[in-house]
């Protein structure tokens, strides 16, 4: 019997065991700690920790696909195993540990680790190459290094380039594009490529880069002079464009046959000498600029010269302020003949403006007067005593100063003393100027347009007036005897009101 019972209890004492094993192991949970990451040939740590656990223990350092990296044994009481390696470029991976003892085994958690390469050899390459590109086109810059696991800083003339700082350039990456370049993209740049591991920051920077932005060249414009060269005459044409990038290529053709060509390198200027003859045509000209994506053409312009000559006359013109005050006076000489005419000014016959050959658009000269228009027009800027006296103007050829002279009639200009007055005077500190009225288009408006509100109220009301009066005649006629039953001082009365009411119709009509 007592045999029986015993058999009977050896499936709960297998049961038990198997439990107390299975509770042993899922107990034991092992621990990894370390970096997860480290540079290149240097050496990390991994910790293997098994809390909780007294009993003699088996530890090993795994790397993901099982491979075994390092094995220990530690004594009972001694629940730590540290694995220590040198990182090479095949350190990268997962890790784990997993822990035996004589009761279980458990697997801890994992660690990725990564080997970092720090940055070296780092350049900065460019599309296009060199970096040079015209206005609107595409520059990338690409940070070219060695080294892994790496972060990258871009700097624009020395300056660290950053979303807040500059809309226009966007950095992916290794890579700063610019799309639609500018002028403003011009400049230097670099890059910097780090790592960081650690809490250990390396970088490596590169060598500055030179961006240039070439501008567009704007069509070309042309114009021309003359000289004297002992008995010959000489033009020279000018081409020139007002913005664009040198160097570029300018060229003169005269009648669609090339004269000259010149590469310029500092300016947008080039000029071309070609021989003249008075009162010829020399044909029609034309200067072509071109650089690498452009060839543009000018206006042309026909190259004949007029000696000066035929008539000659001074038109006076008055300036008045917006005050409706006389502000000044242009006077214009009128040159019938003559391309390039070099115009003098006297006043009662003498010199009024030293005769320079300056040819300036504005050239101020004395406090009251002013040349402008290559000295065609002389500009009064205040009328006073000084100013007071005959006017003519007389002209030669600019480019013969042996050339005879042809002059205009004079002129006279009077300032009057009602002129004189009529001009505003300097009042002092204290004094009020005087107020004039004035009966400006605005106030005649408002007069005209007040008028025509009140003639419309007045036709109004006569039509109202009328309206009213004709339903009252139409009451009366309804509701009062026959004027043949009325006595004959009645119907002479009503007939009498209405003529009055007749009447009254009539002059609002005519008021209307």
């Amino acid at each position: 019997m007592k045999n029986l019972q015993a058999l009977n209890l050896l499936p709960i004492l297998a049961l038990a065991n198997l439990f107390i094993k299975i509770s042993g192991s899922v107990s034991l949970r092992p621990v990894l700690t370390g970096r997860d990451k480290a540079y290149l040939n240097s050496r990390v740590l991994f910790q293997c920790v098994v809390p909780d656990s007294s009993l003699k223990t088996t530890f090993e350092l795994i790397k993901d696909g099982g491979l075994l990296i390092d094995k220990k044994t530690n004594d009972q009481g001694n629940q730590t195993a540290s694995f220590y390696q040198k990182v090479t470029t095949t350190s990268e991976g997962s890790y784990h540990c997993k822990a035996k003892t004589g009761e279980g085994t458990g697997i801890s958690n994992s660690i990725r680790f990564s080997a970092v390469t720090p940055a070296s050899n780092t350049r900065v390459t460019s599309v296009p190459s060199p970096a040079v590109a015209f206005e609107g086109s595409r520059i990338v810059l690409s940070c070219d290094t060695k080294g892994s696991h790496l972060s990258y800083t871009w700097f624009f003339n020395r300056k660290e380039i950053t979303s807040s700082t500059s809309s226009l350039l966007n950095a992916t990456g290794n890579k700063l594009v610019m799309e639609r370049v500018t002028p403003g993209h011009a400049g230097y740049y670099y890059c910097m490529a780090w790592s960081i591991a650690y809490n250990t920051k390396r970088f490596s920077s590169s060598a500055e880069v030179k961006v240039e932005i070439k501008v567009y060249v704007s069509t070309p414009r042309i114009s021309f002079s003359i000289f004297k060269e002992g008995d010959r005459y000489r033009g020279n044409v000018t081409c020139w464009s007002s913005r664009g990038t040198p160097p570029v290529n300018f060229s003169l053709s005269l009648d669609d046959r090339e004269e000259g060509s010149v590469i310029v390198a500092e300016s947008l200027a080039a000029w071309f000498l070609v021989p003249m003859e008075l009162n010829l045509d020399m044909g029609v000209a034309r200067c072509r600029v071109k650089n690498e994506v452009q060839e543009l053409l000018s206006e042309p312009l026909t190259l004949e010269v007029v000696p000066v000559g035929g008539d000659v006359k001074v038109e006076v013109e008055h300036l008045y302020r917006s005050d409706f005050g006389l502000a000044g006076a242009r006077l214009s000489c009128q040159v019938s003949r003559g391309t390039f005419p070099y115009v003098t000014w006297l006043l009662n016959d003498s010199a009024l403006l030293p005769e320079t050959h300056e040819d300036s658009h504005i050239q101020p000269v004395l406090p009251h007067y002013t040349l402008v228009d290559h000295r065609r027009t002389l500009i009064l800027t205040e009328l006073g005593p000084e100013v007071i006296g005959y006017y003519r103007c007389r002209a030669r050829d600019s480019f013969d100063d042996s050339g005879a002279w042809v002059e205009s009639a004079s002129v006279p200009l009077r300032v009057t003393d009602r002129v004189l007055n009529s001009m505003p005077r300097a009042t002092s500190a204290t004094e009020t100027p005087p107020k004039v009225f004035m009966v400006t288009i605005e106030v005649i408006a408002i007069i005209f347009c007040c008028f025509l509100l009140l003639t419309l109220a007045a036709a109004v009301a006569c039509v109202y007036r009328k309206f009213g009066r004709e339903q009252a005649h139409a009451h009366s006629a309804t509701t009062n005897p026959s004027p043949d039953t009325l006595p004959l001082s009645a119907t002479v009365f009503q007939s009498g009101g209405s003529q009055a009411n007749t009447s009254s119709v009539e002059l609002c009509s005519s008021s209307a």
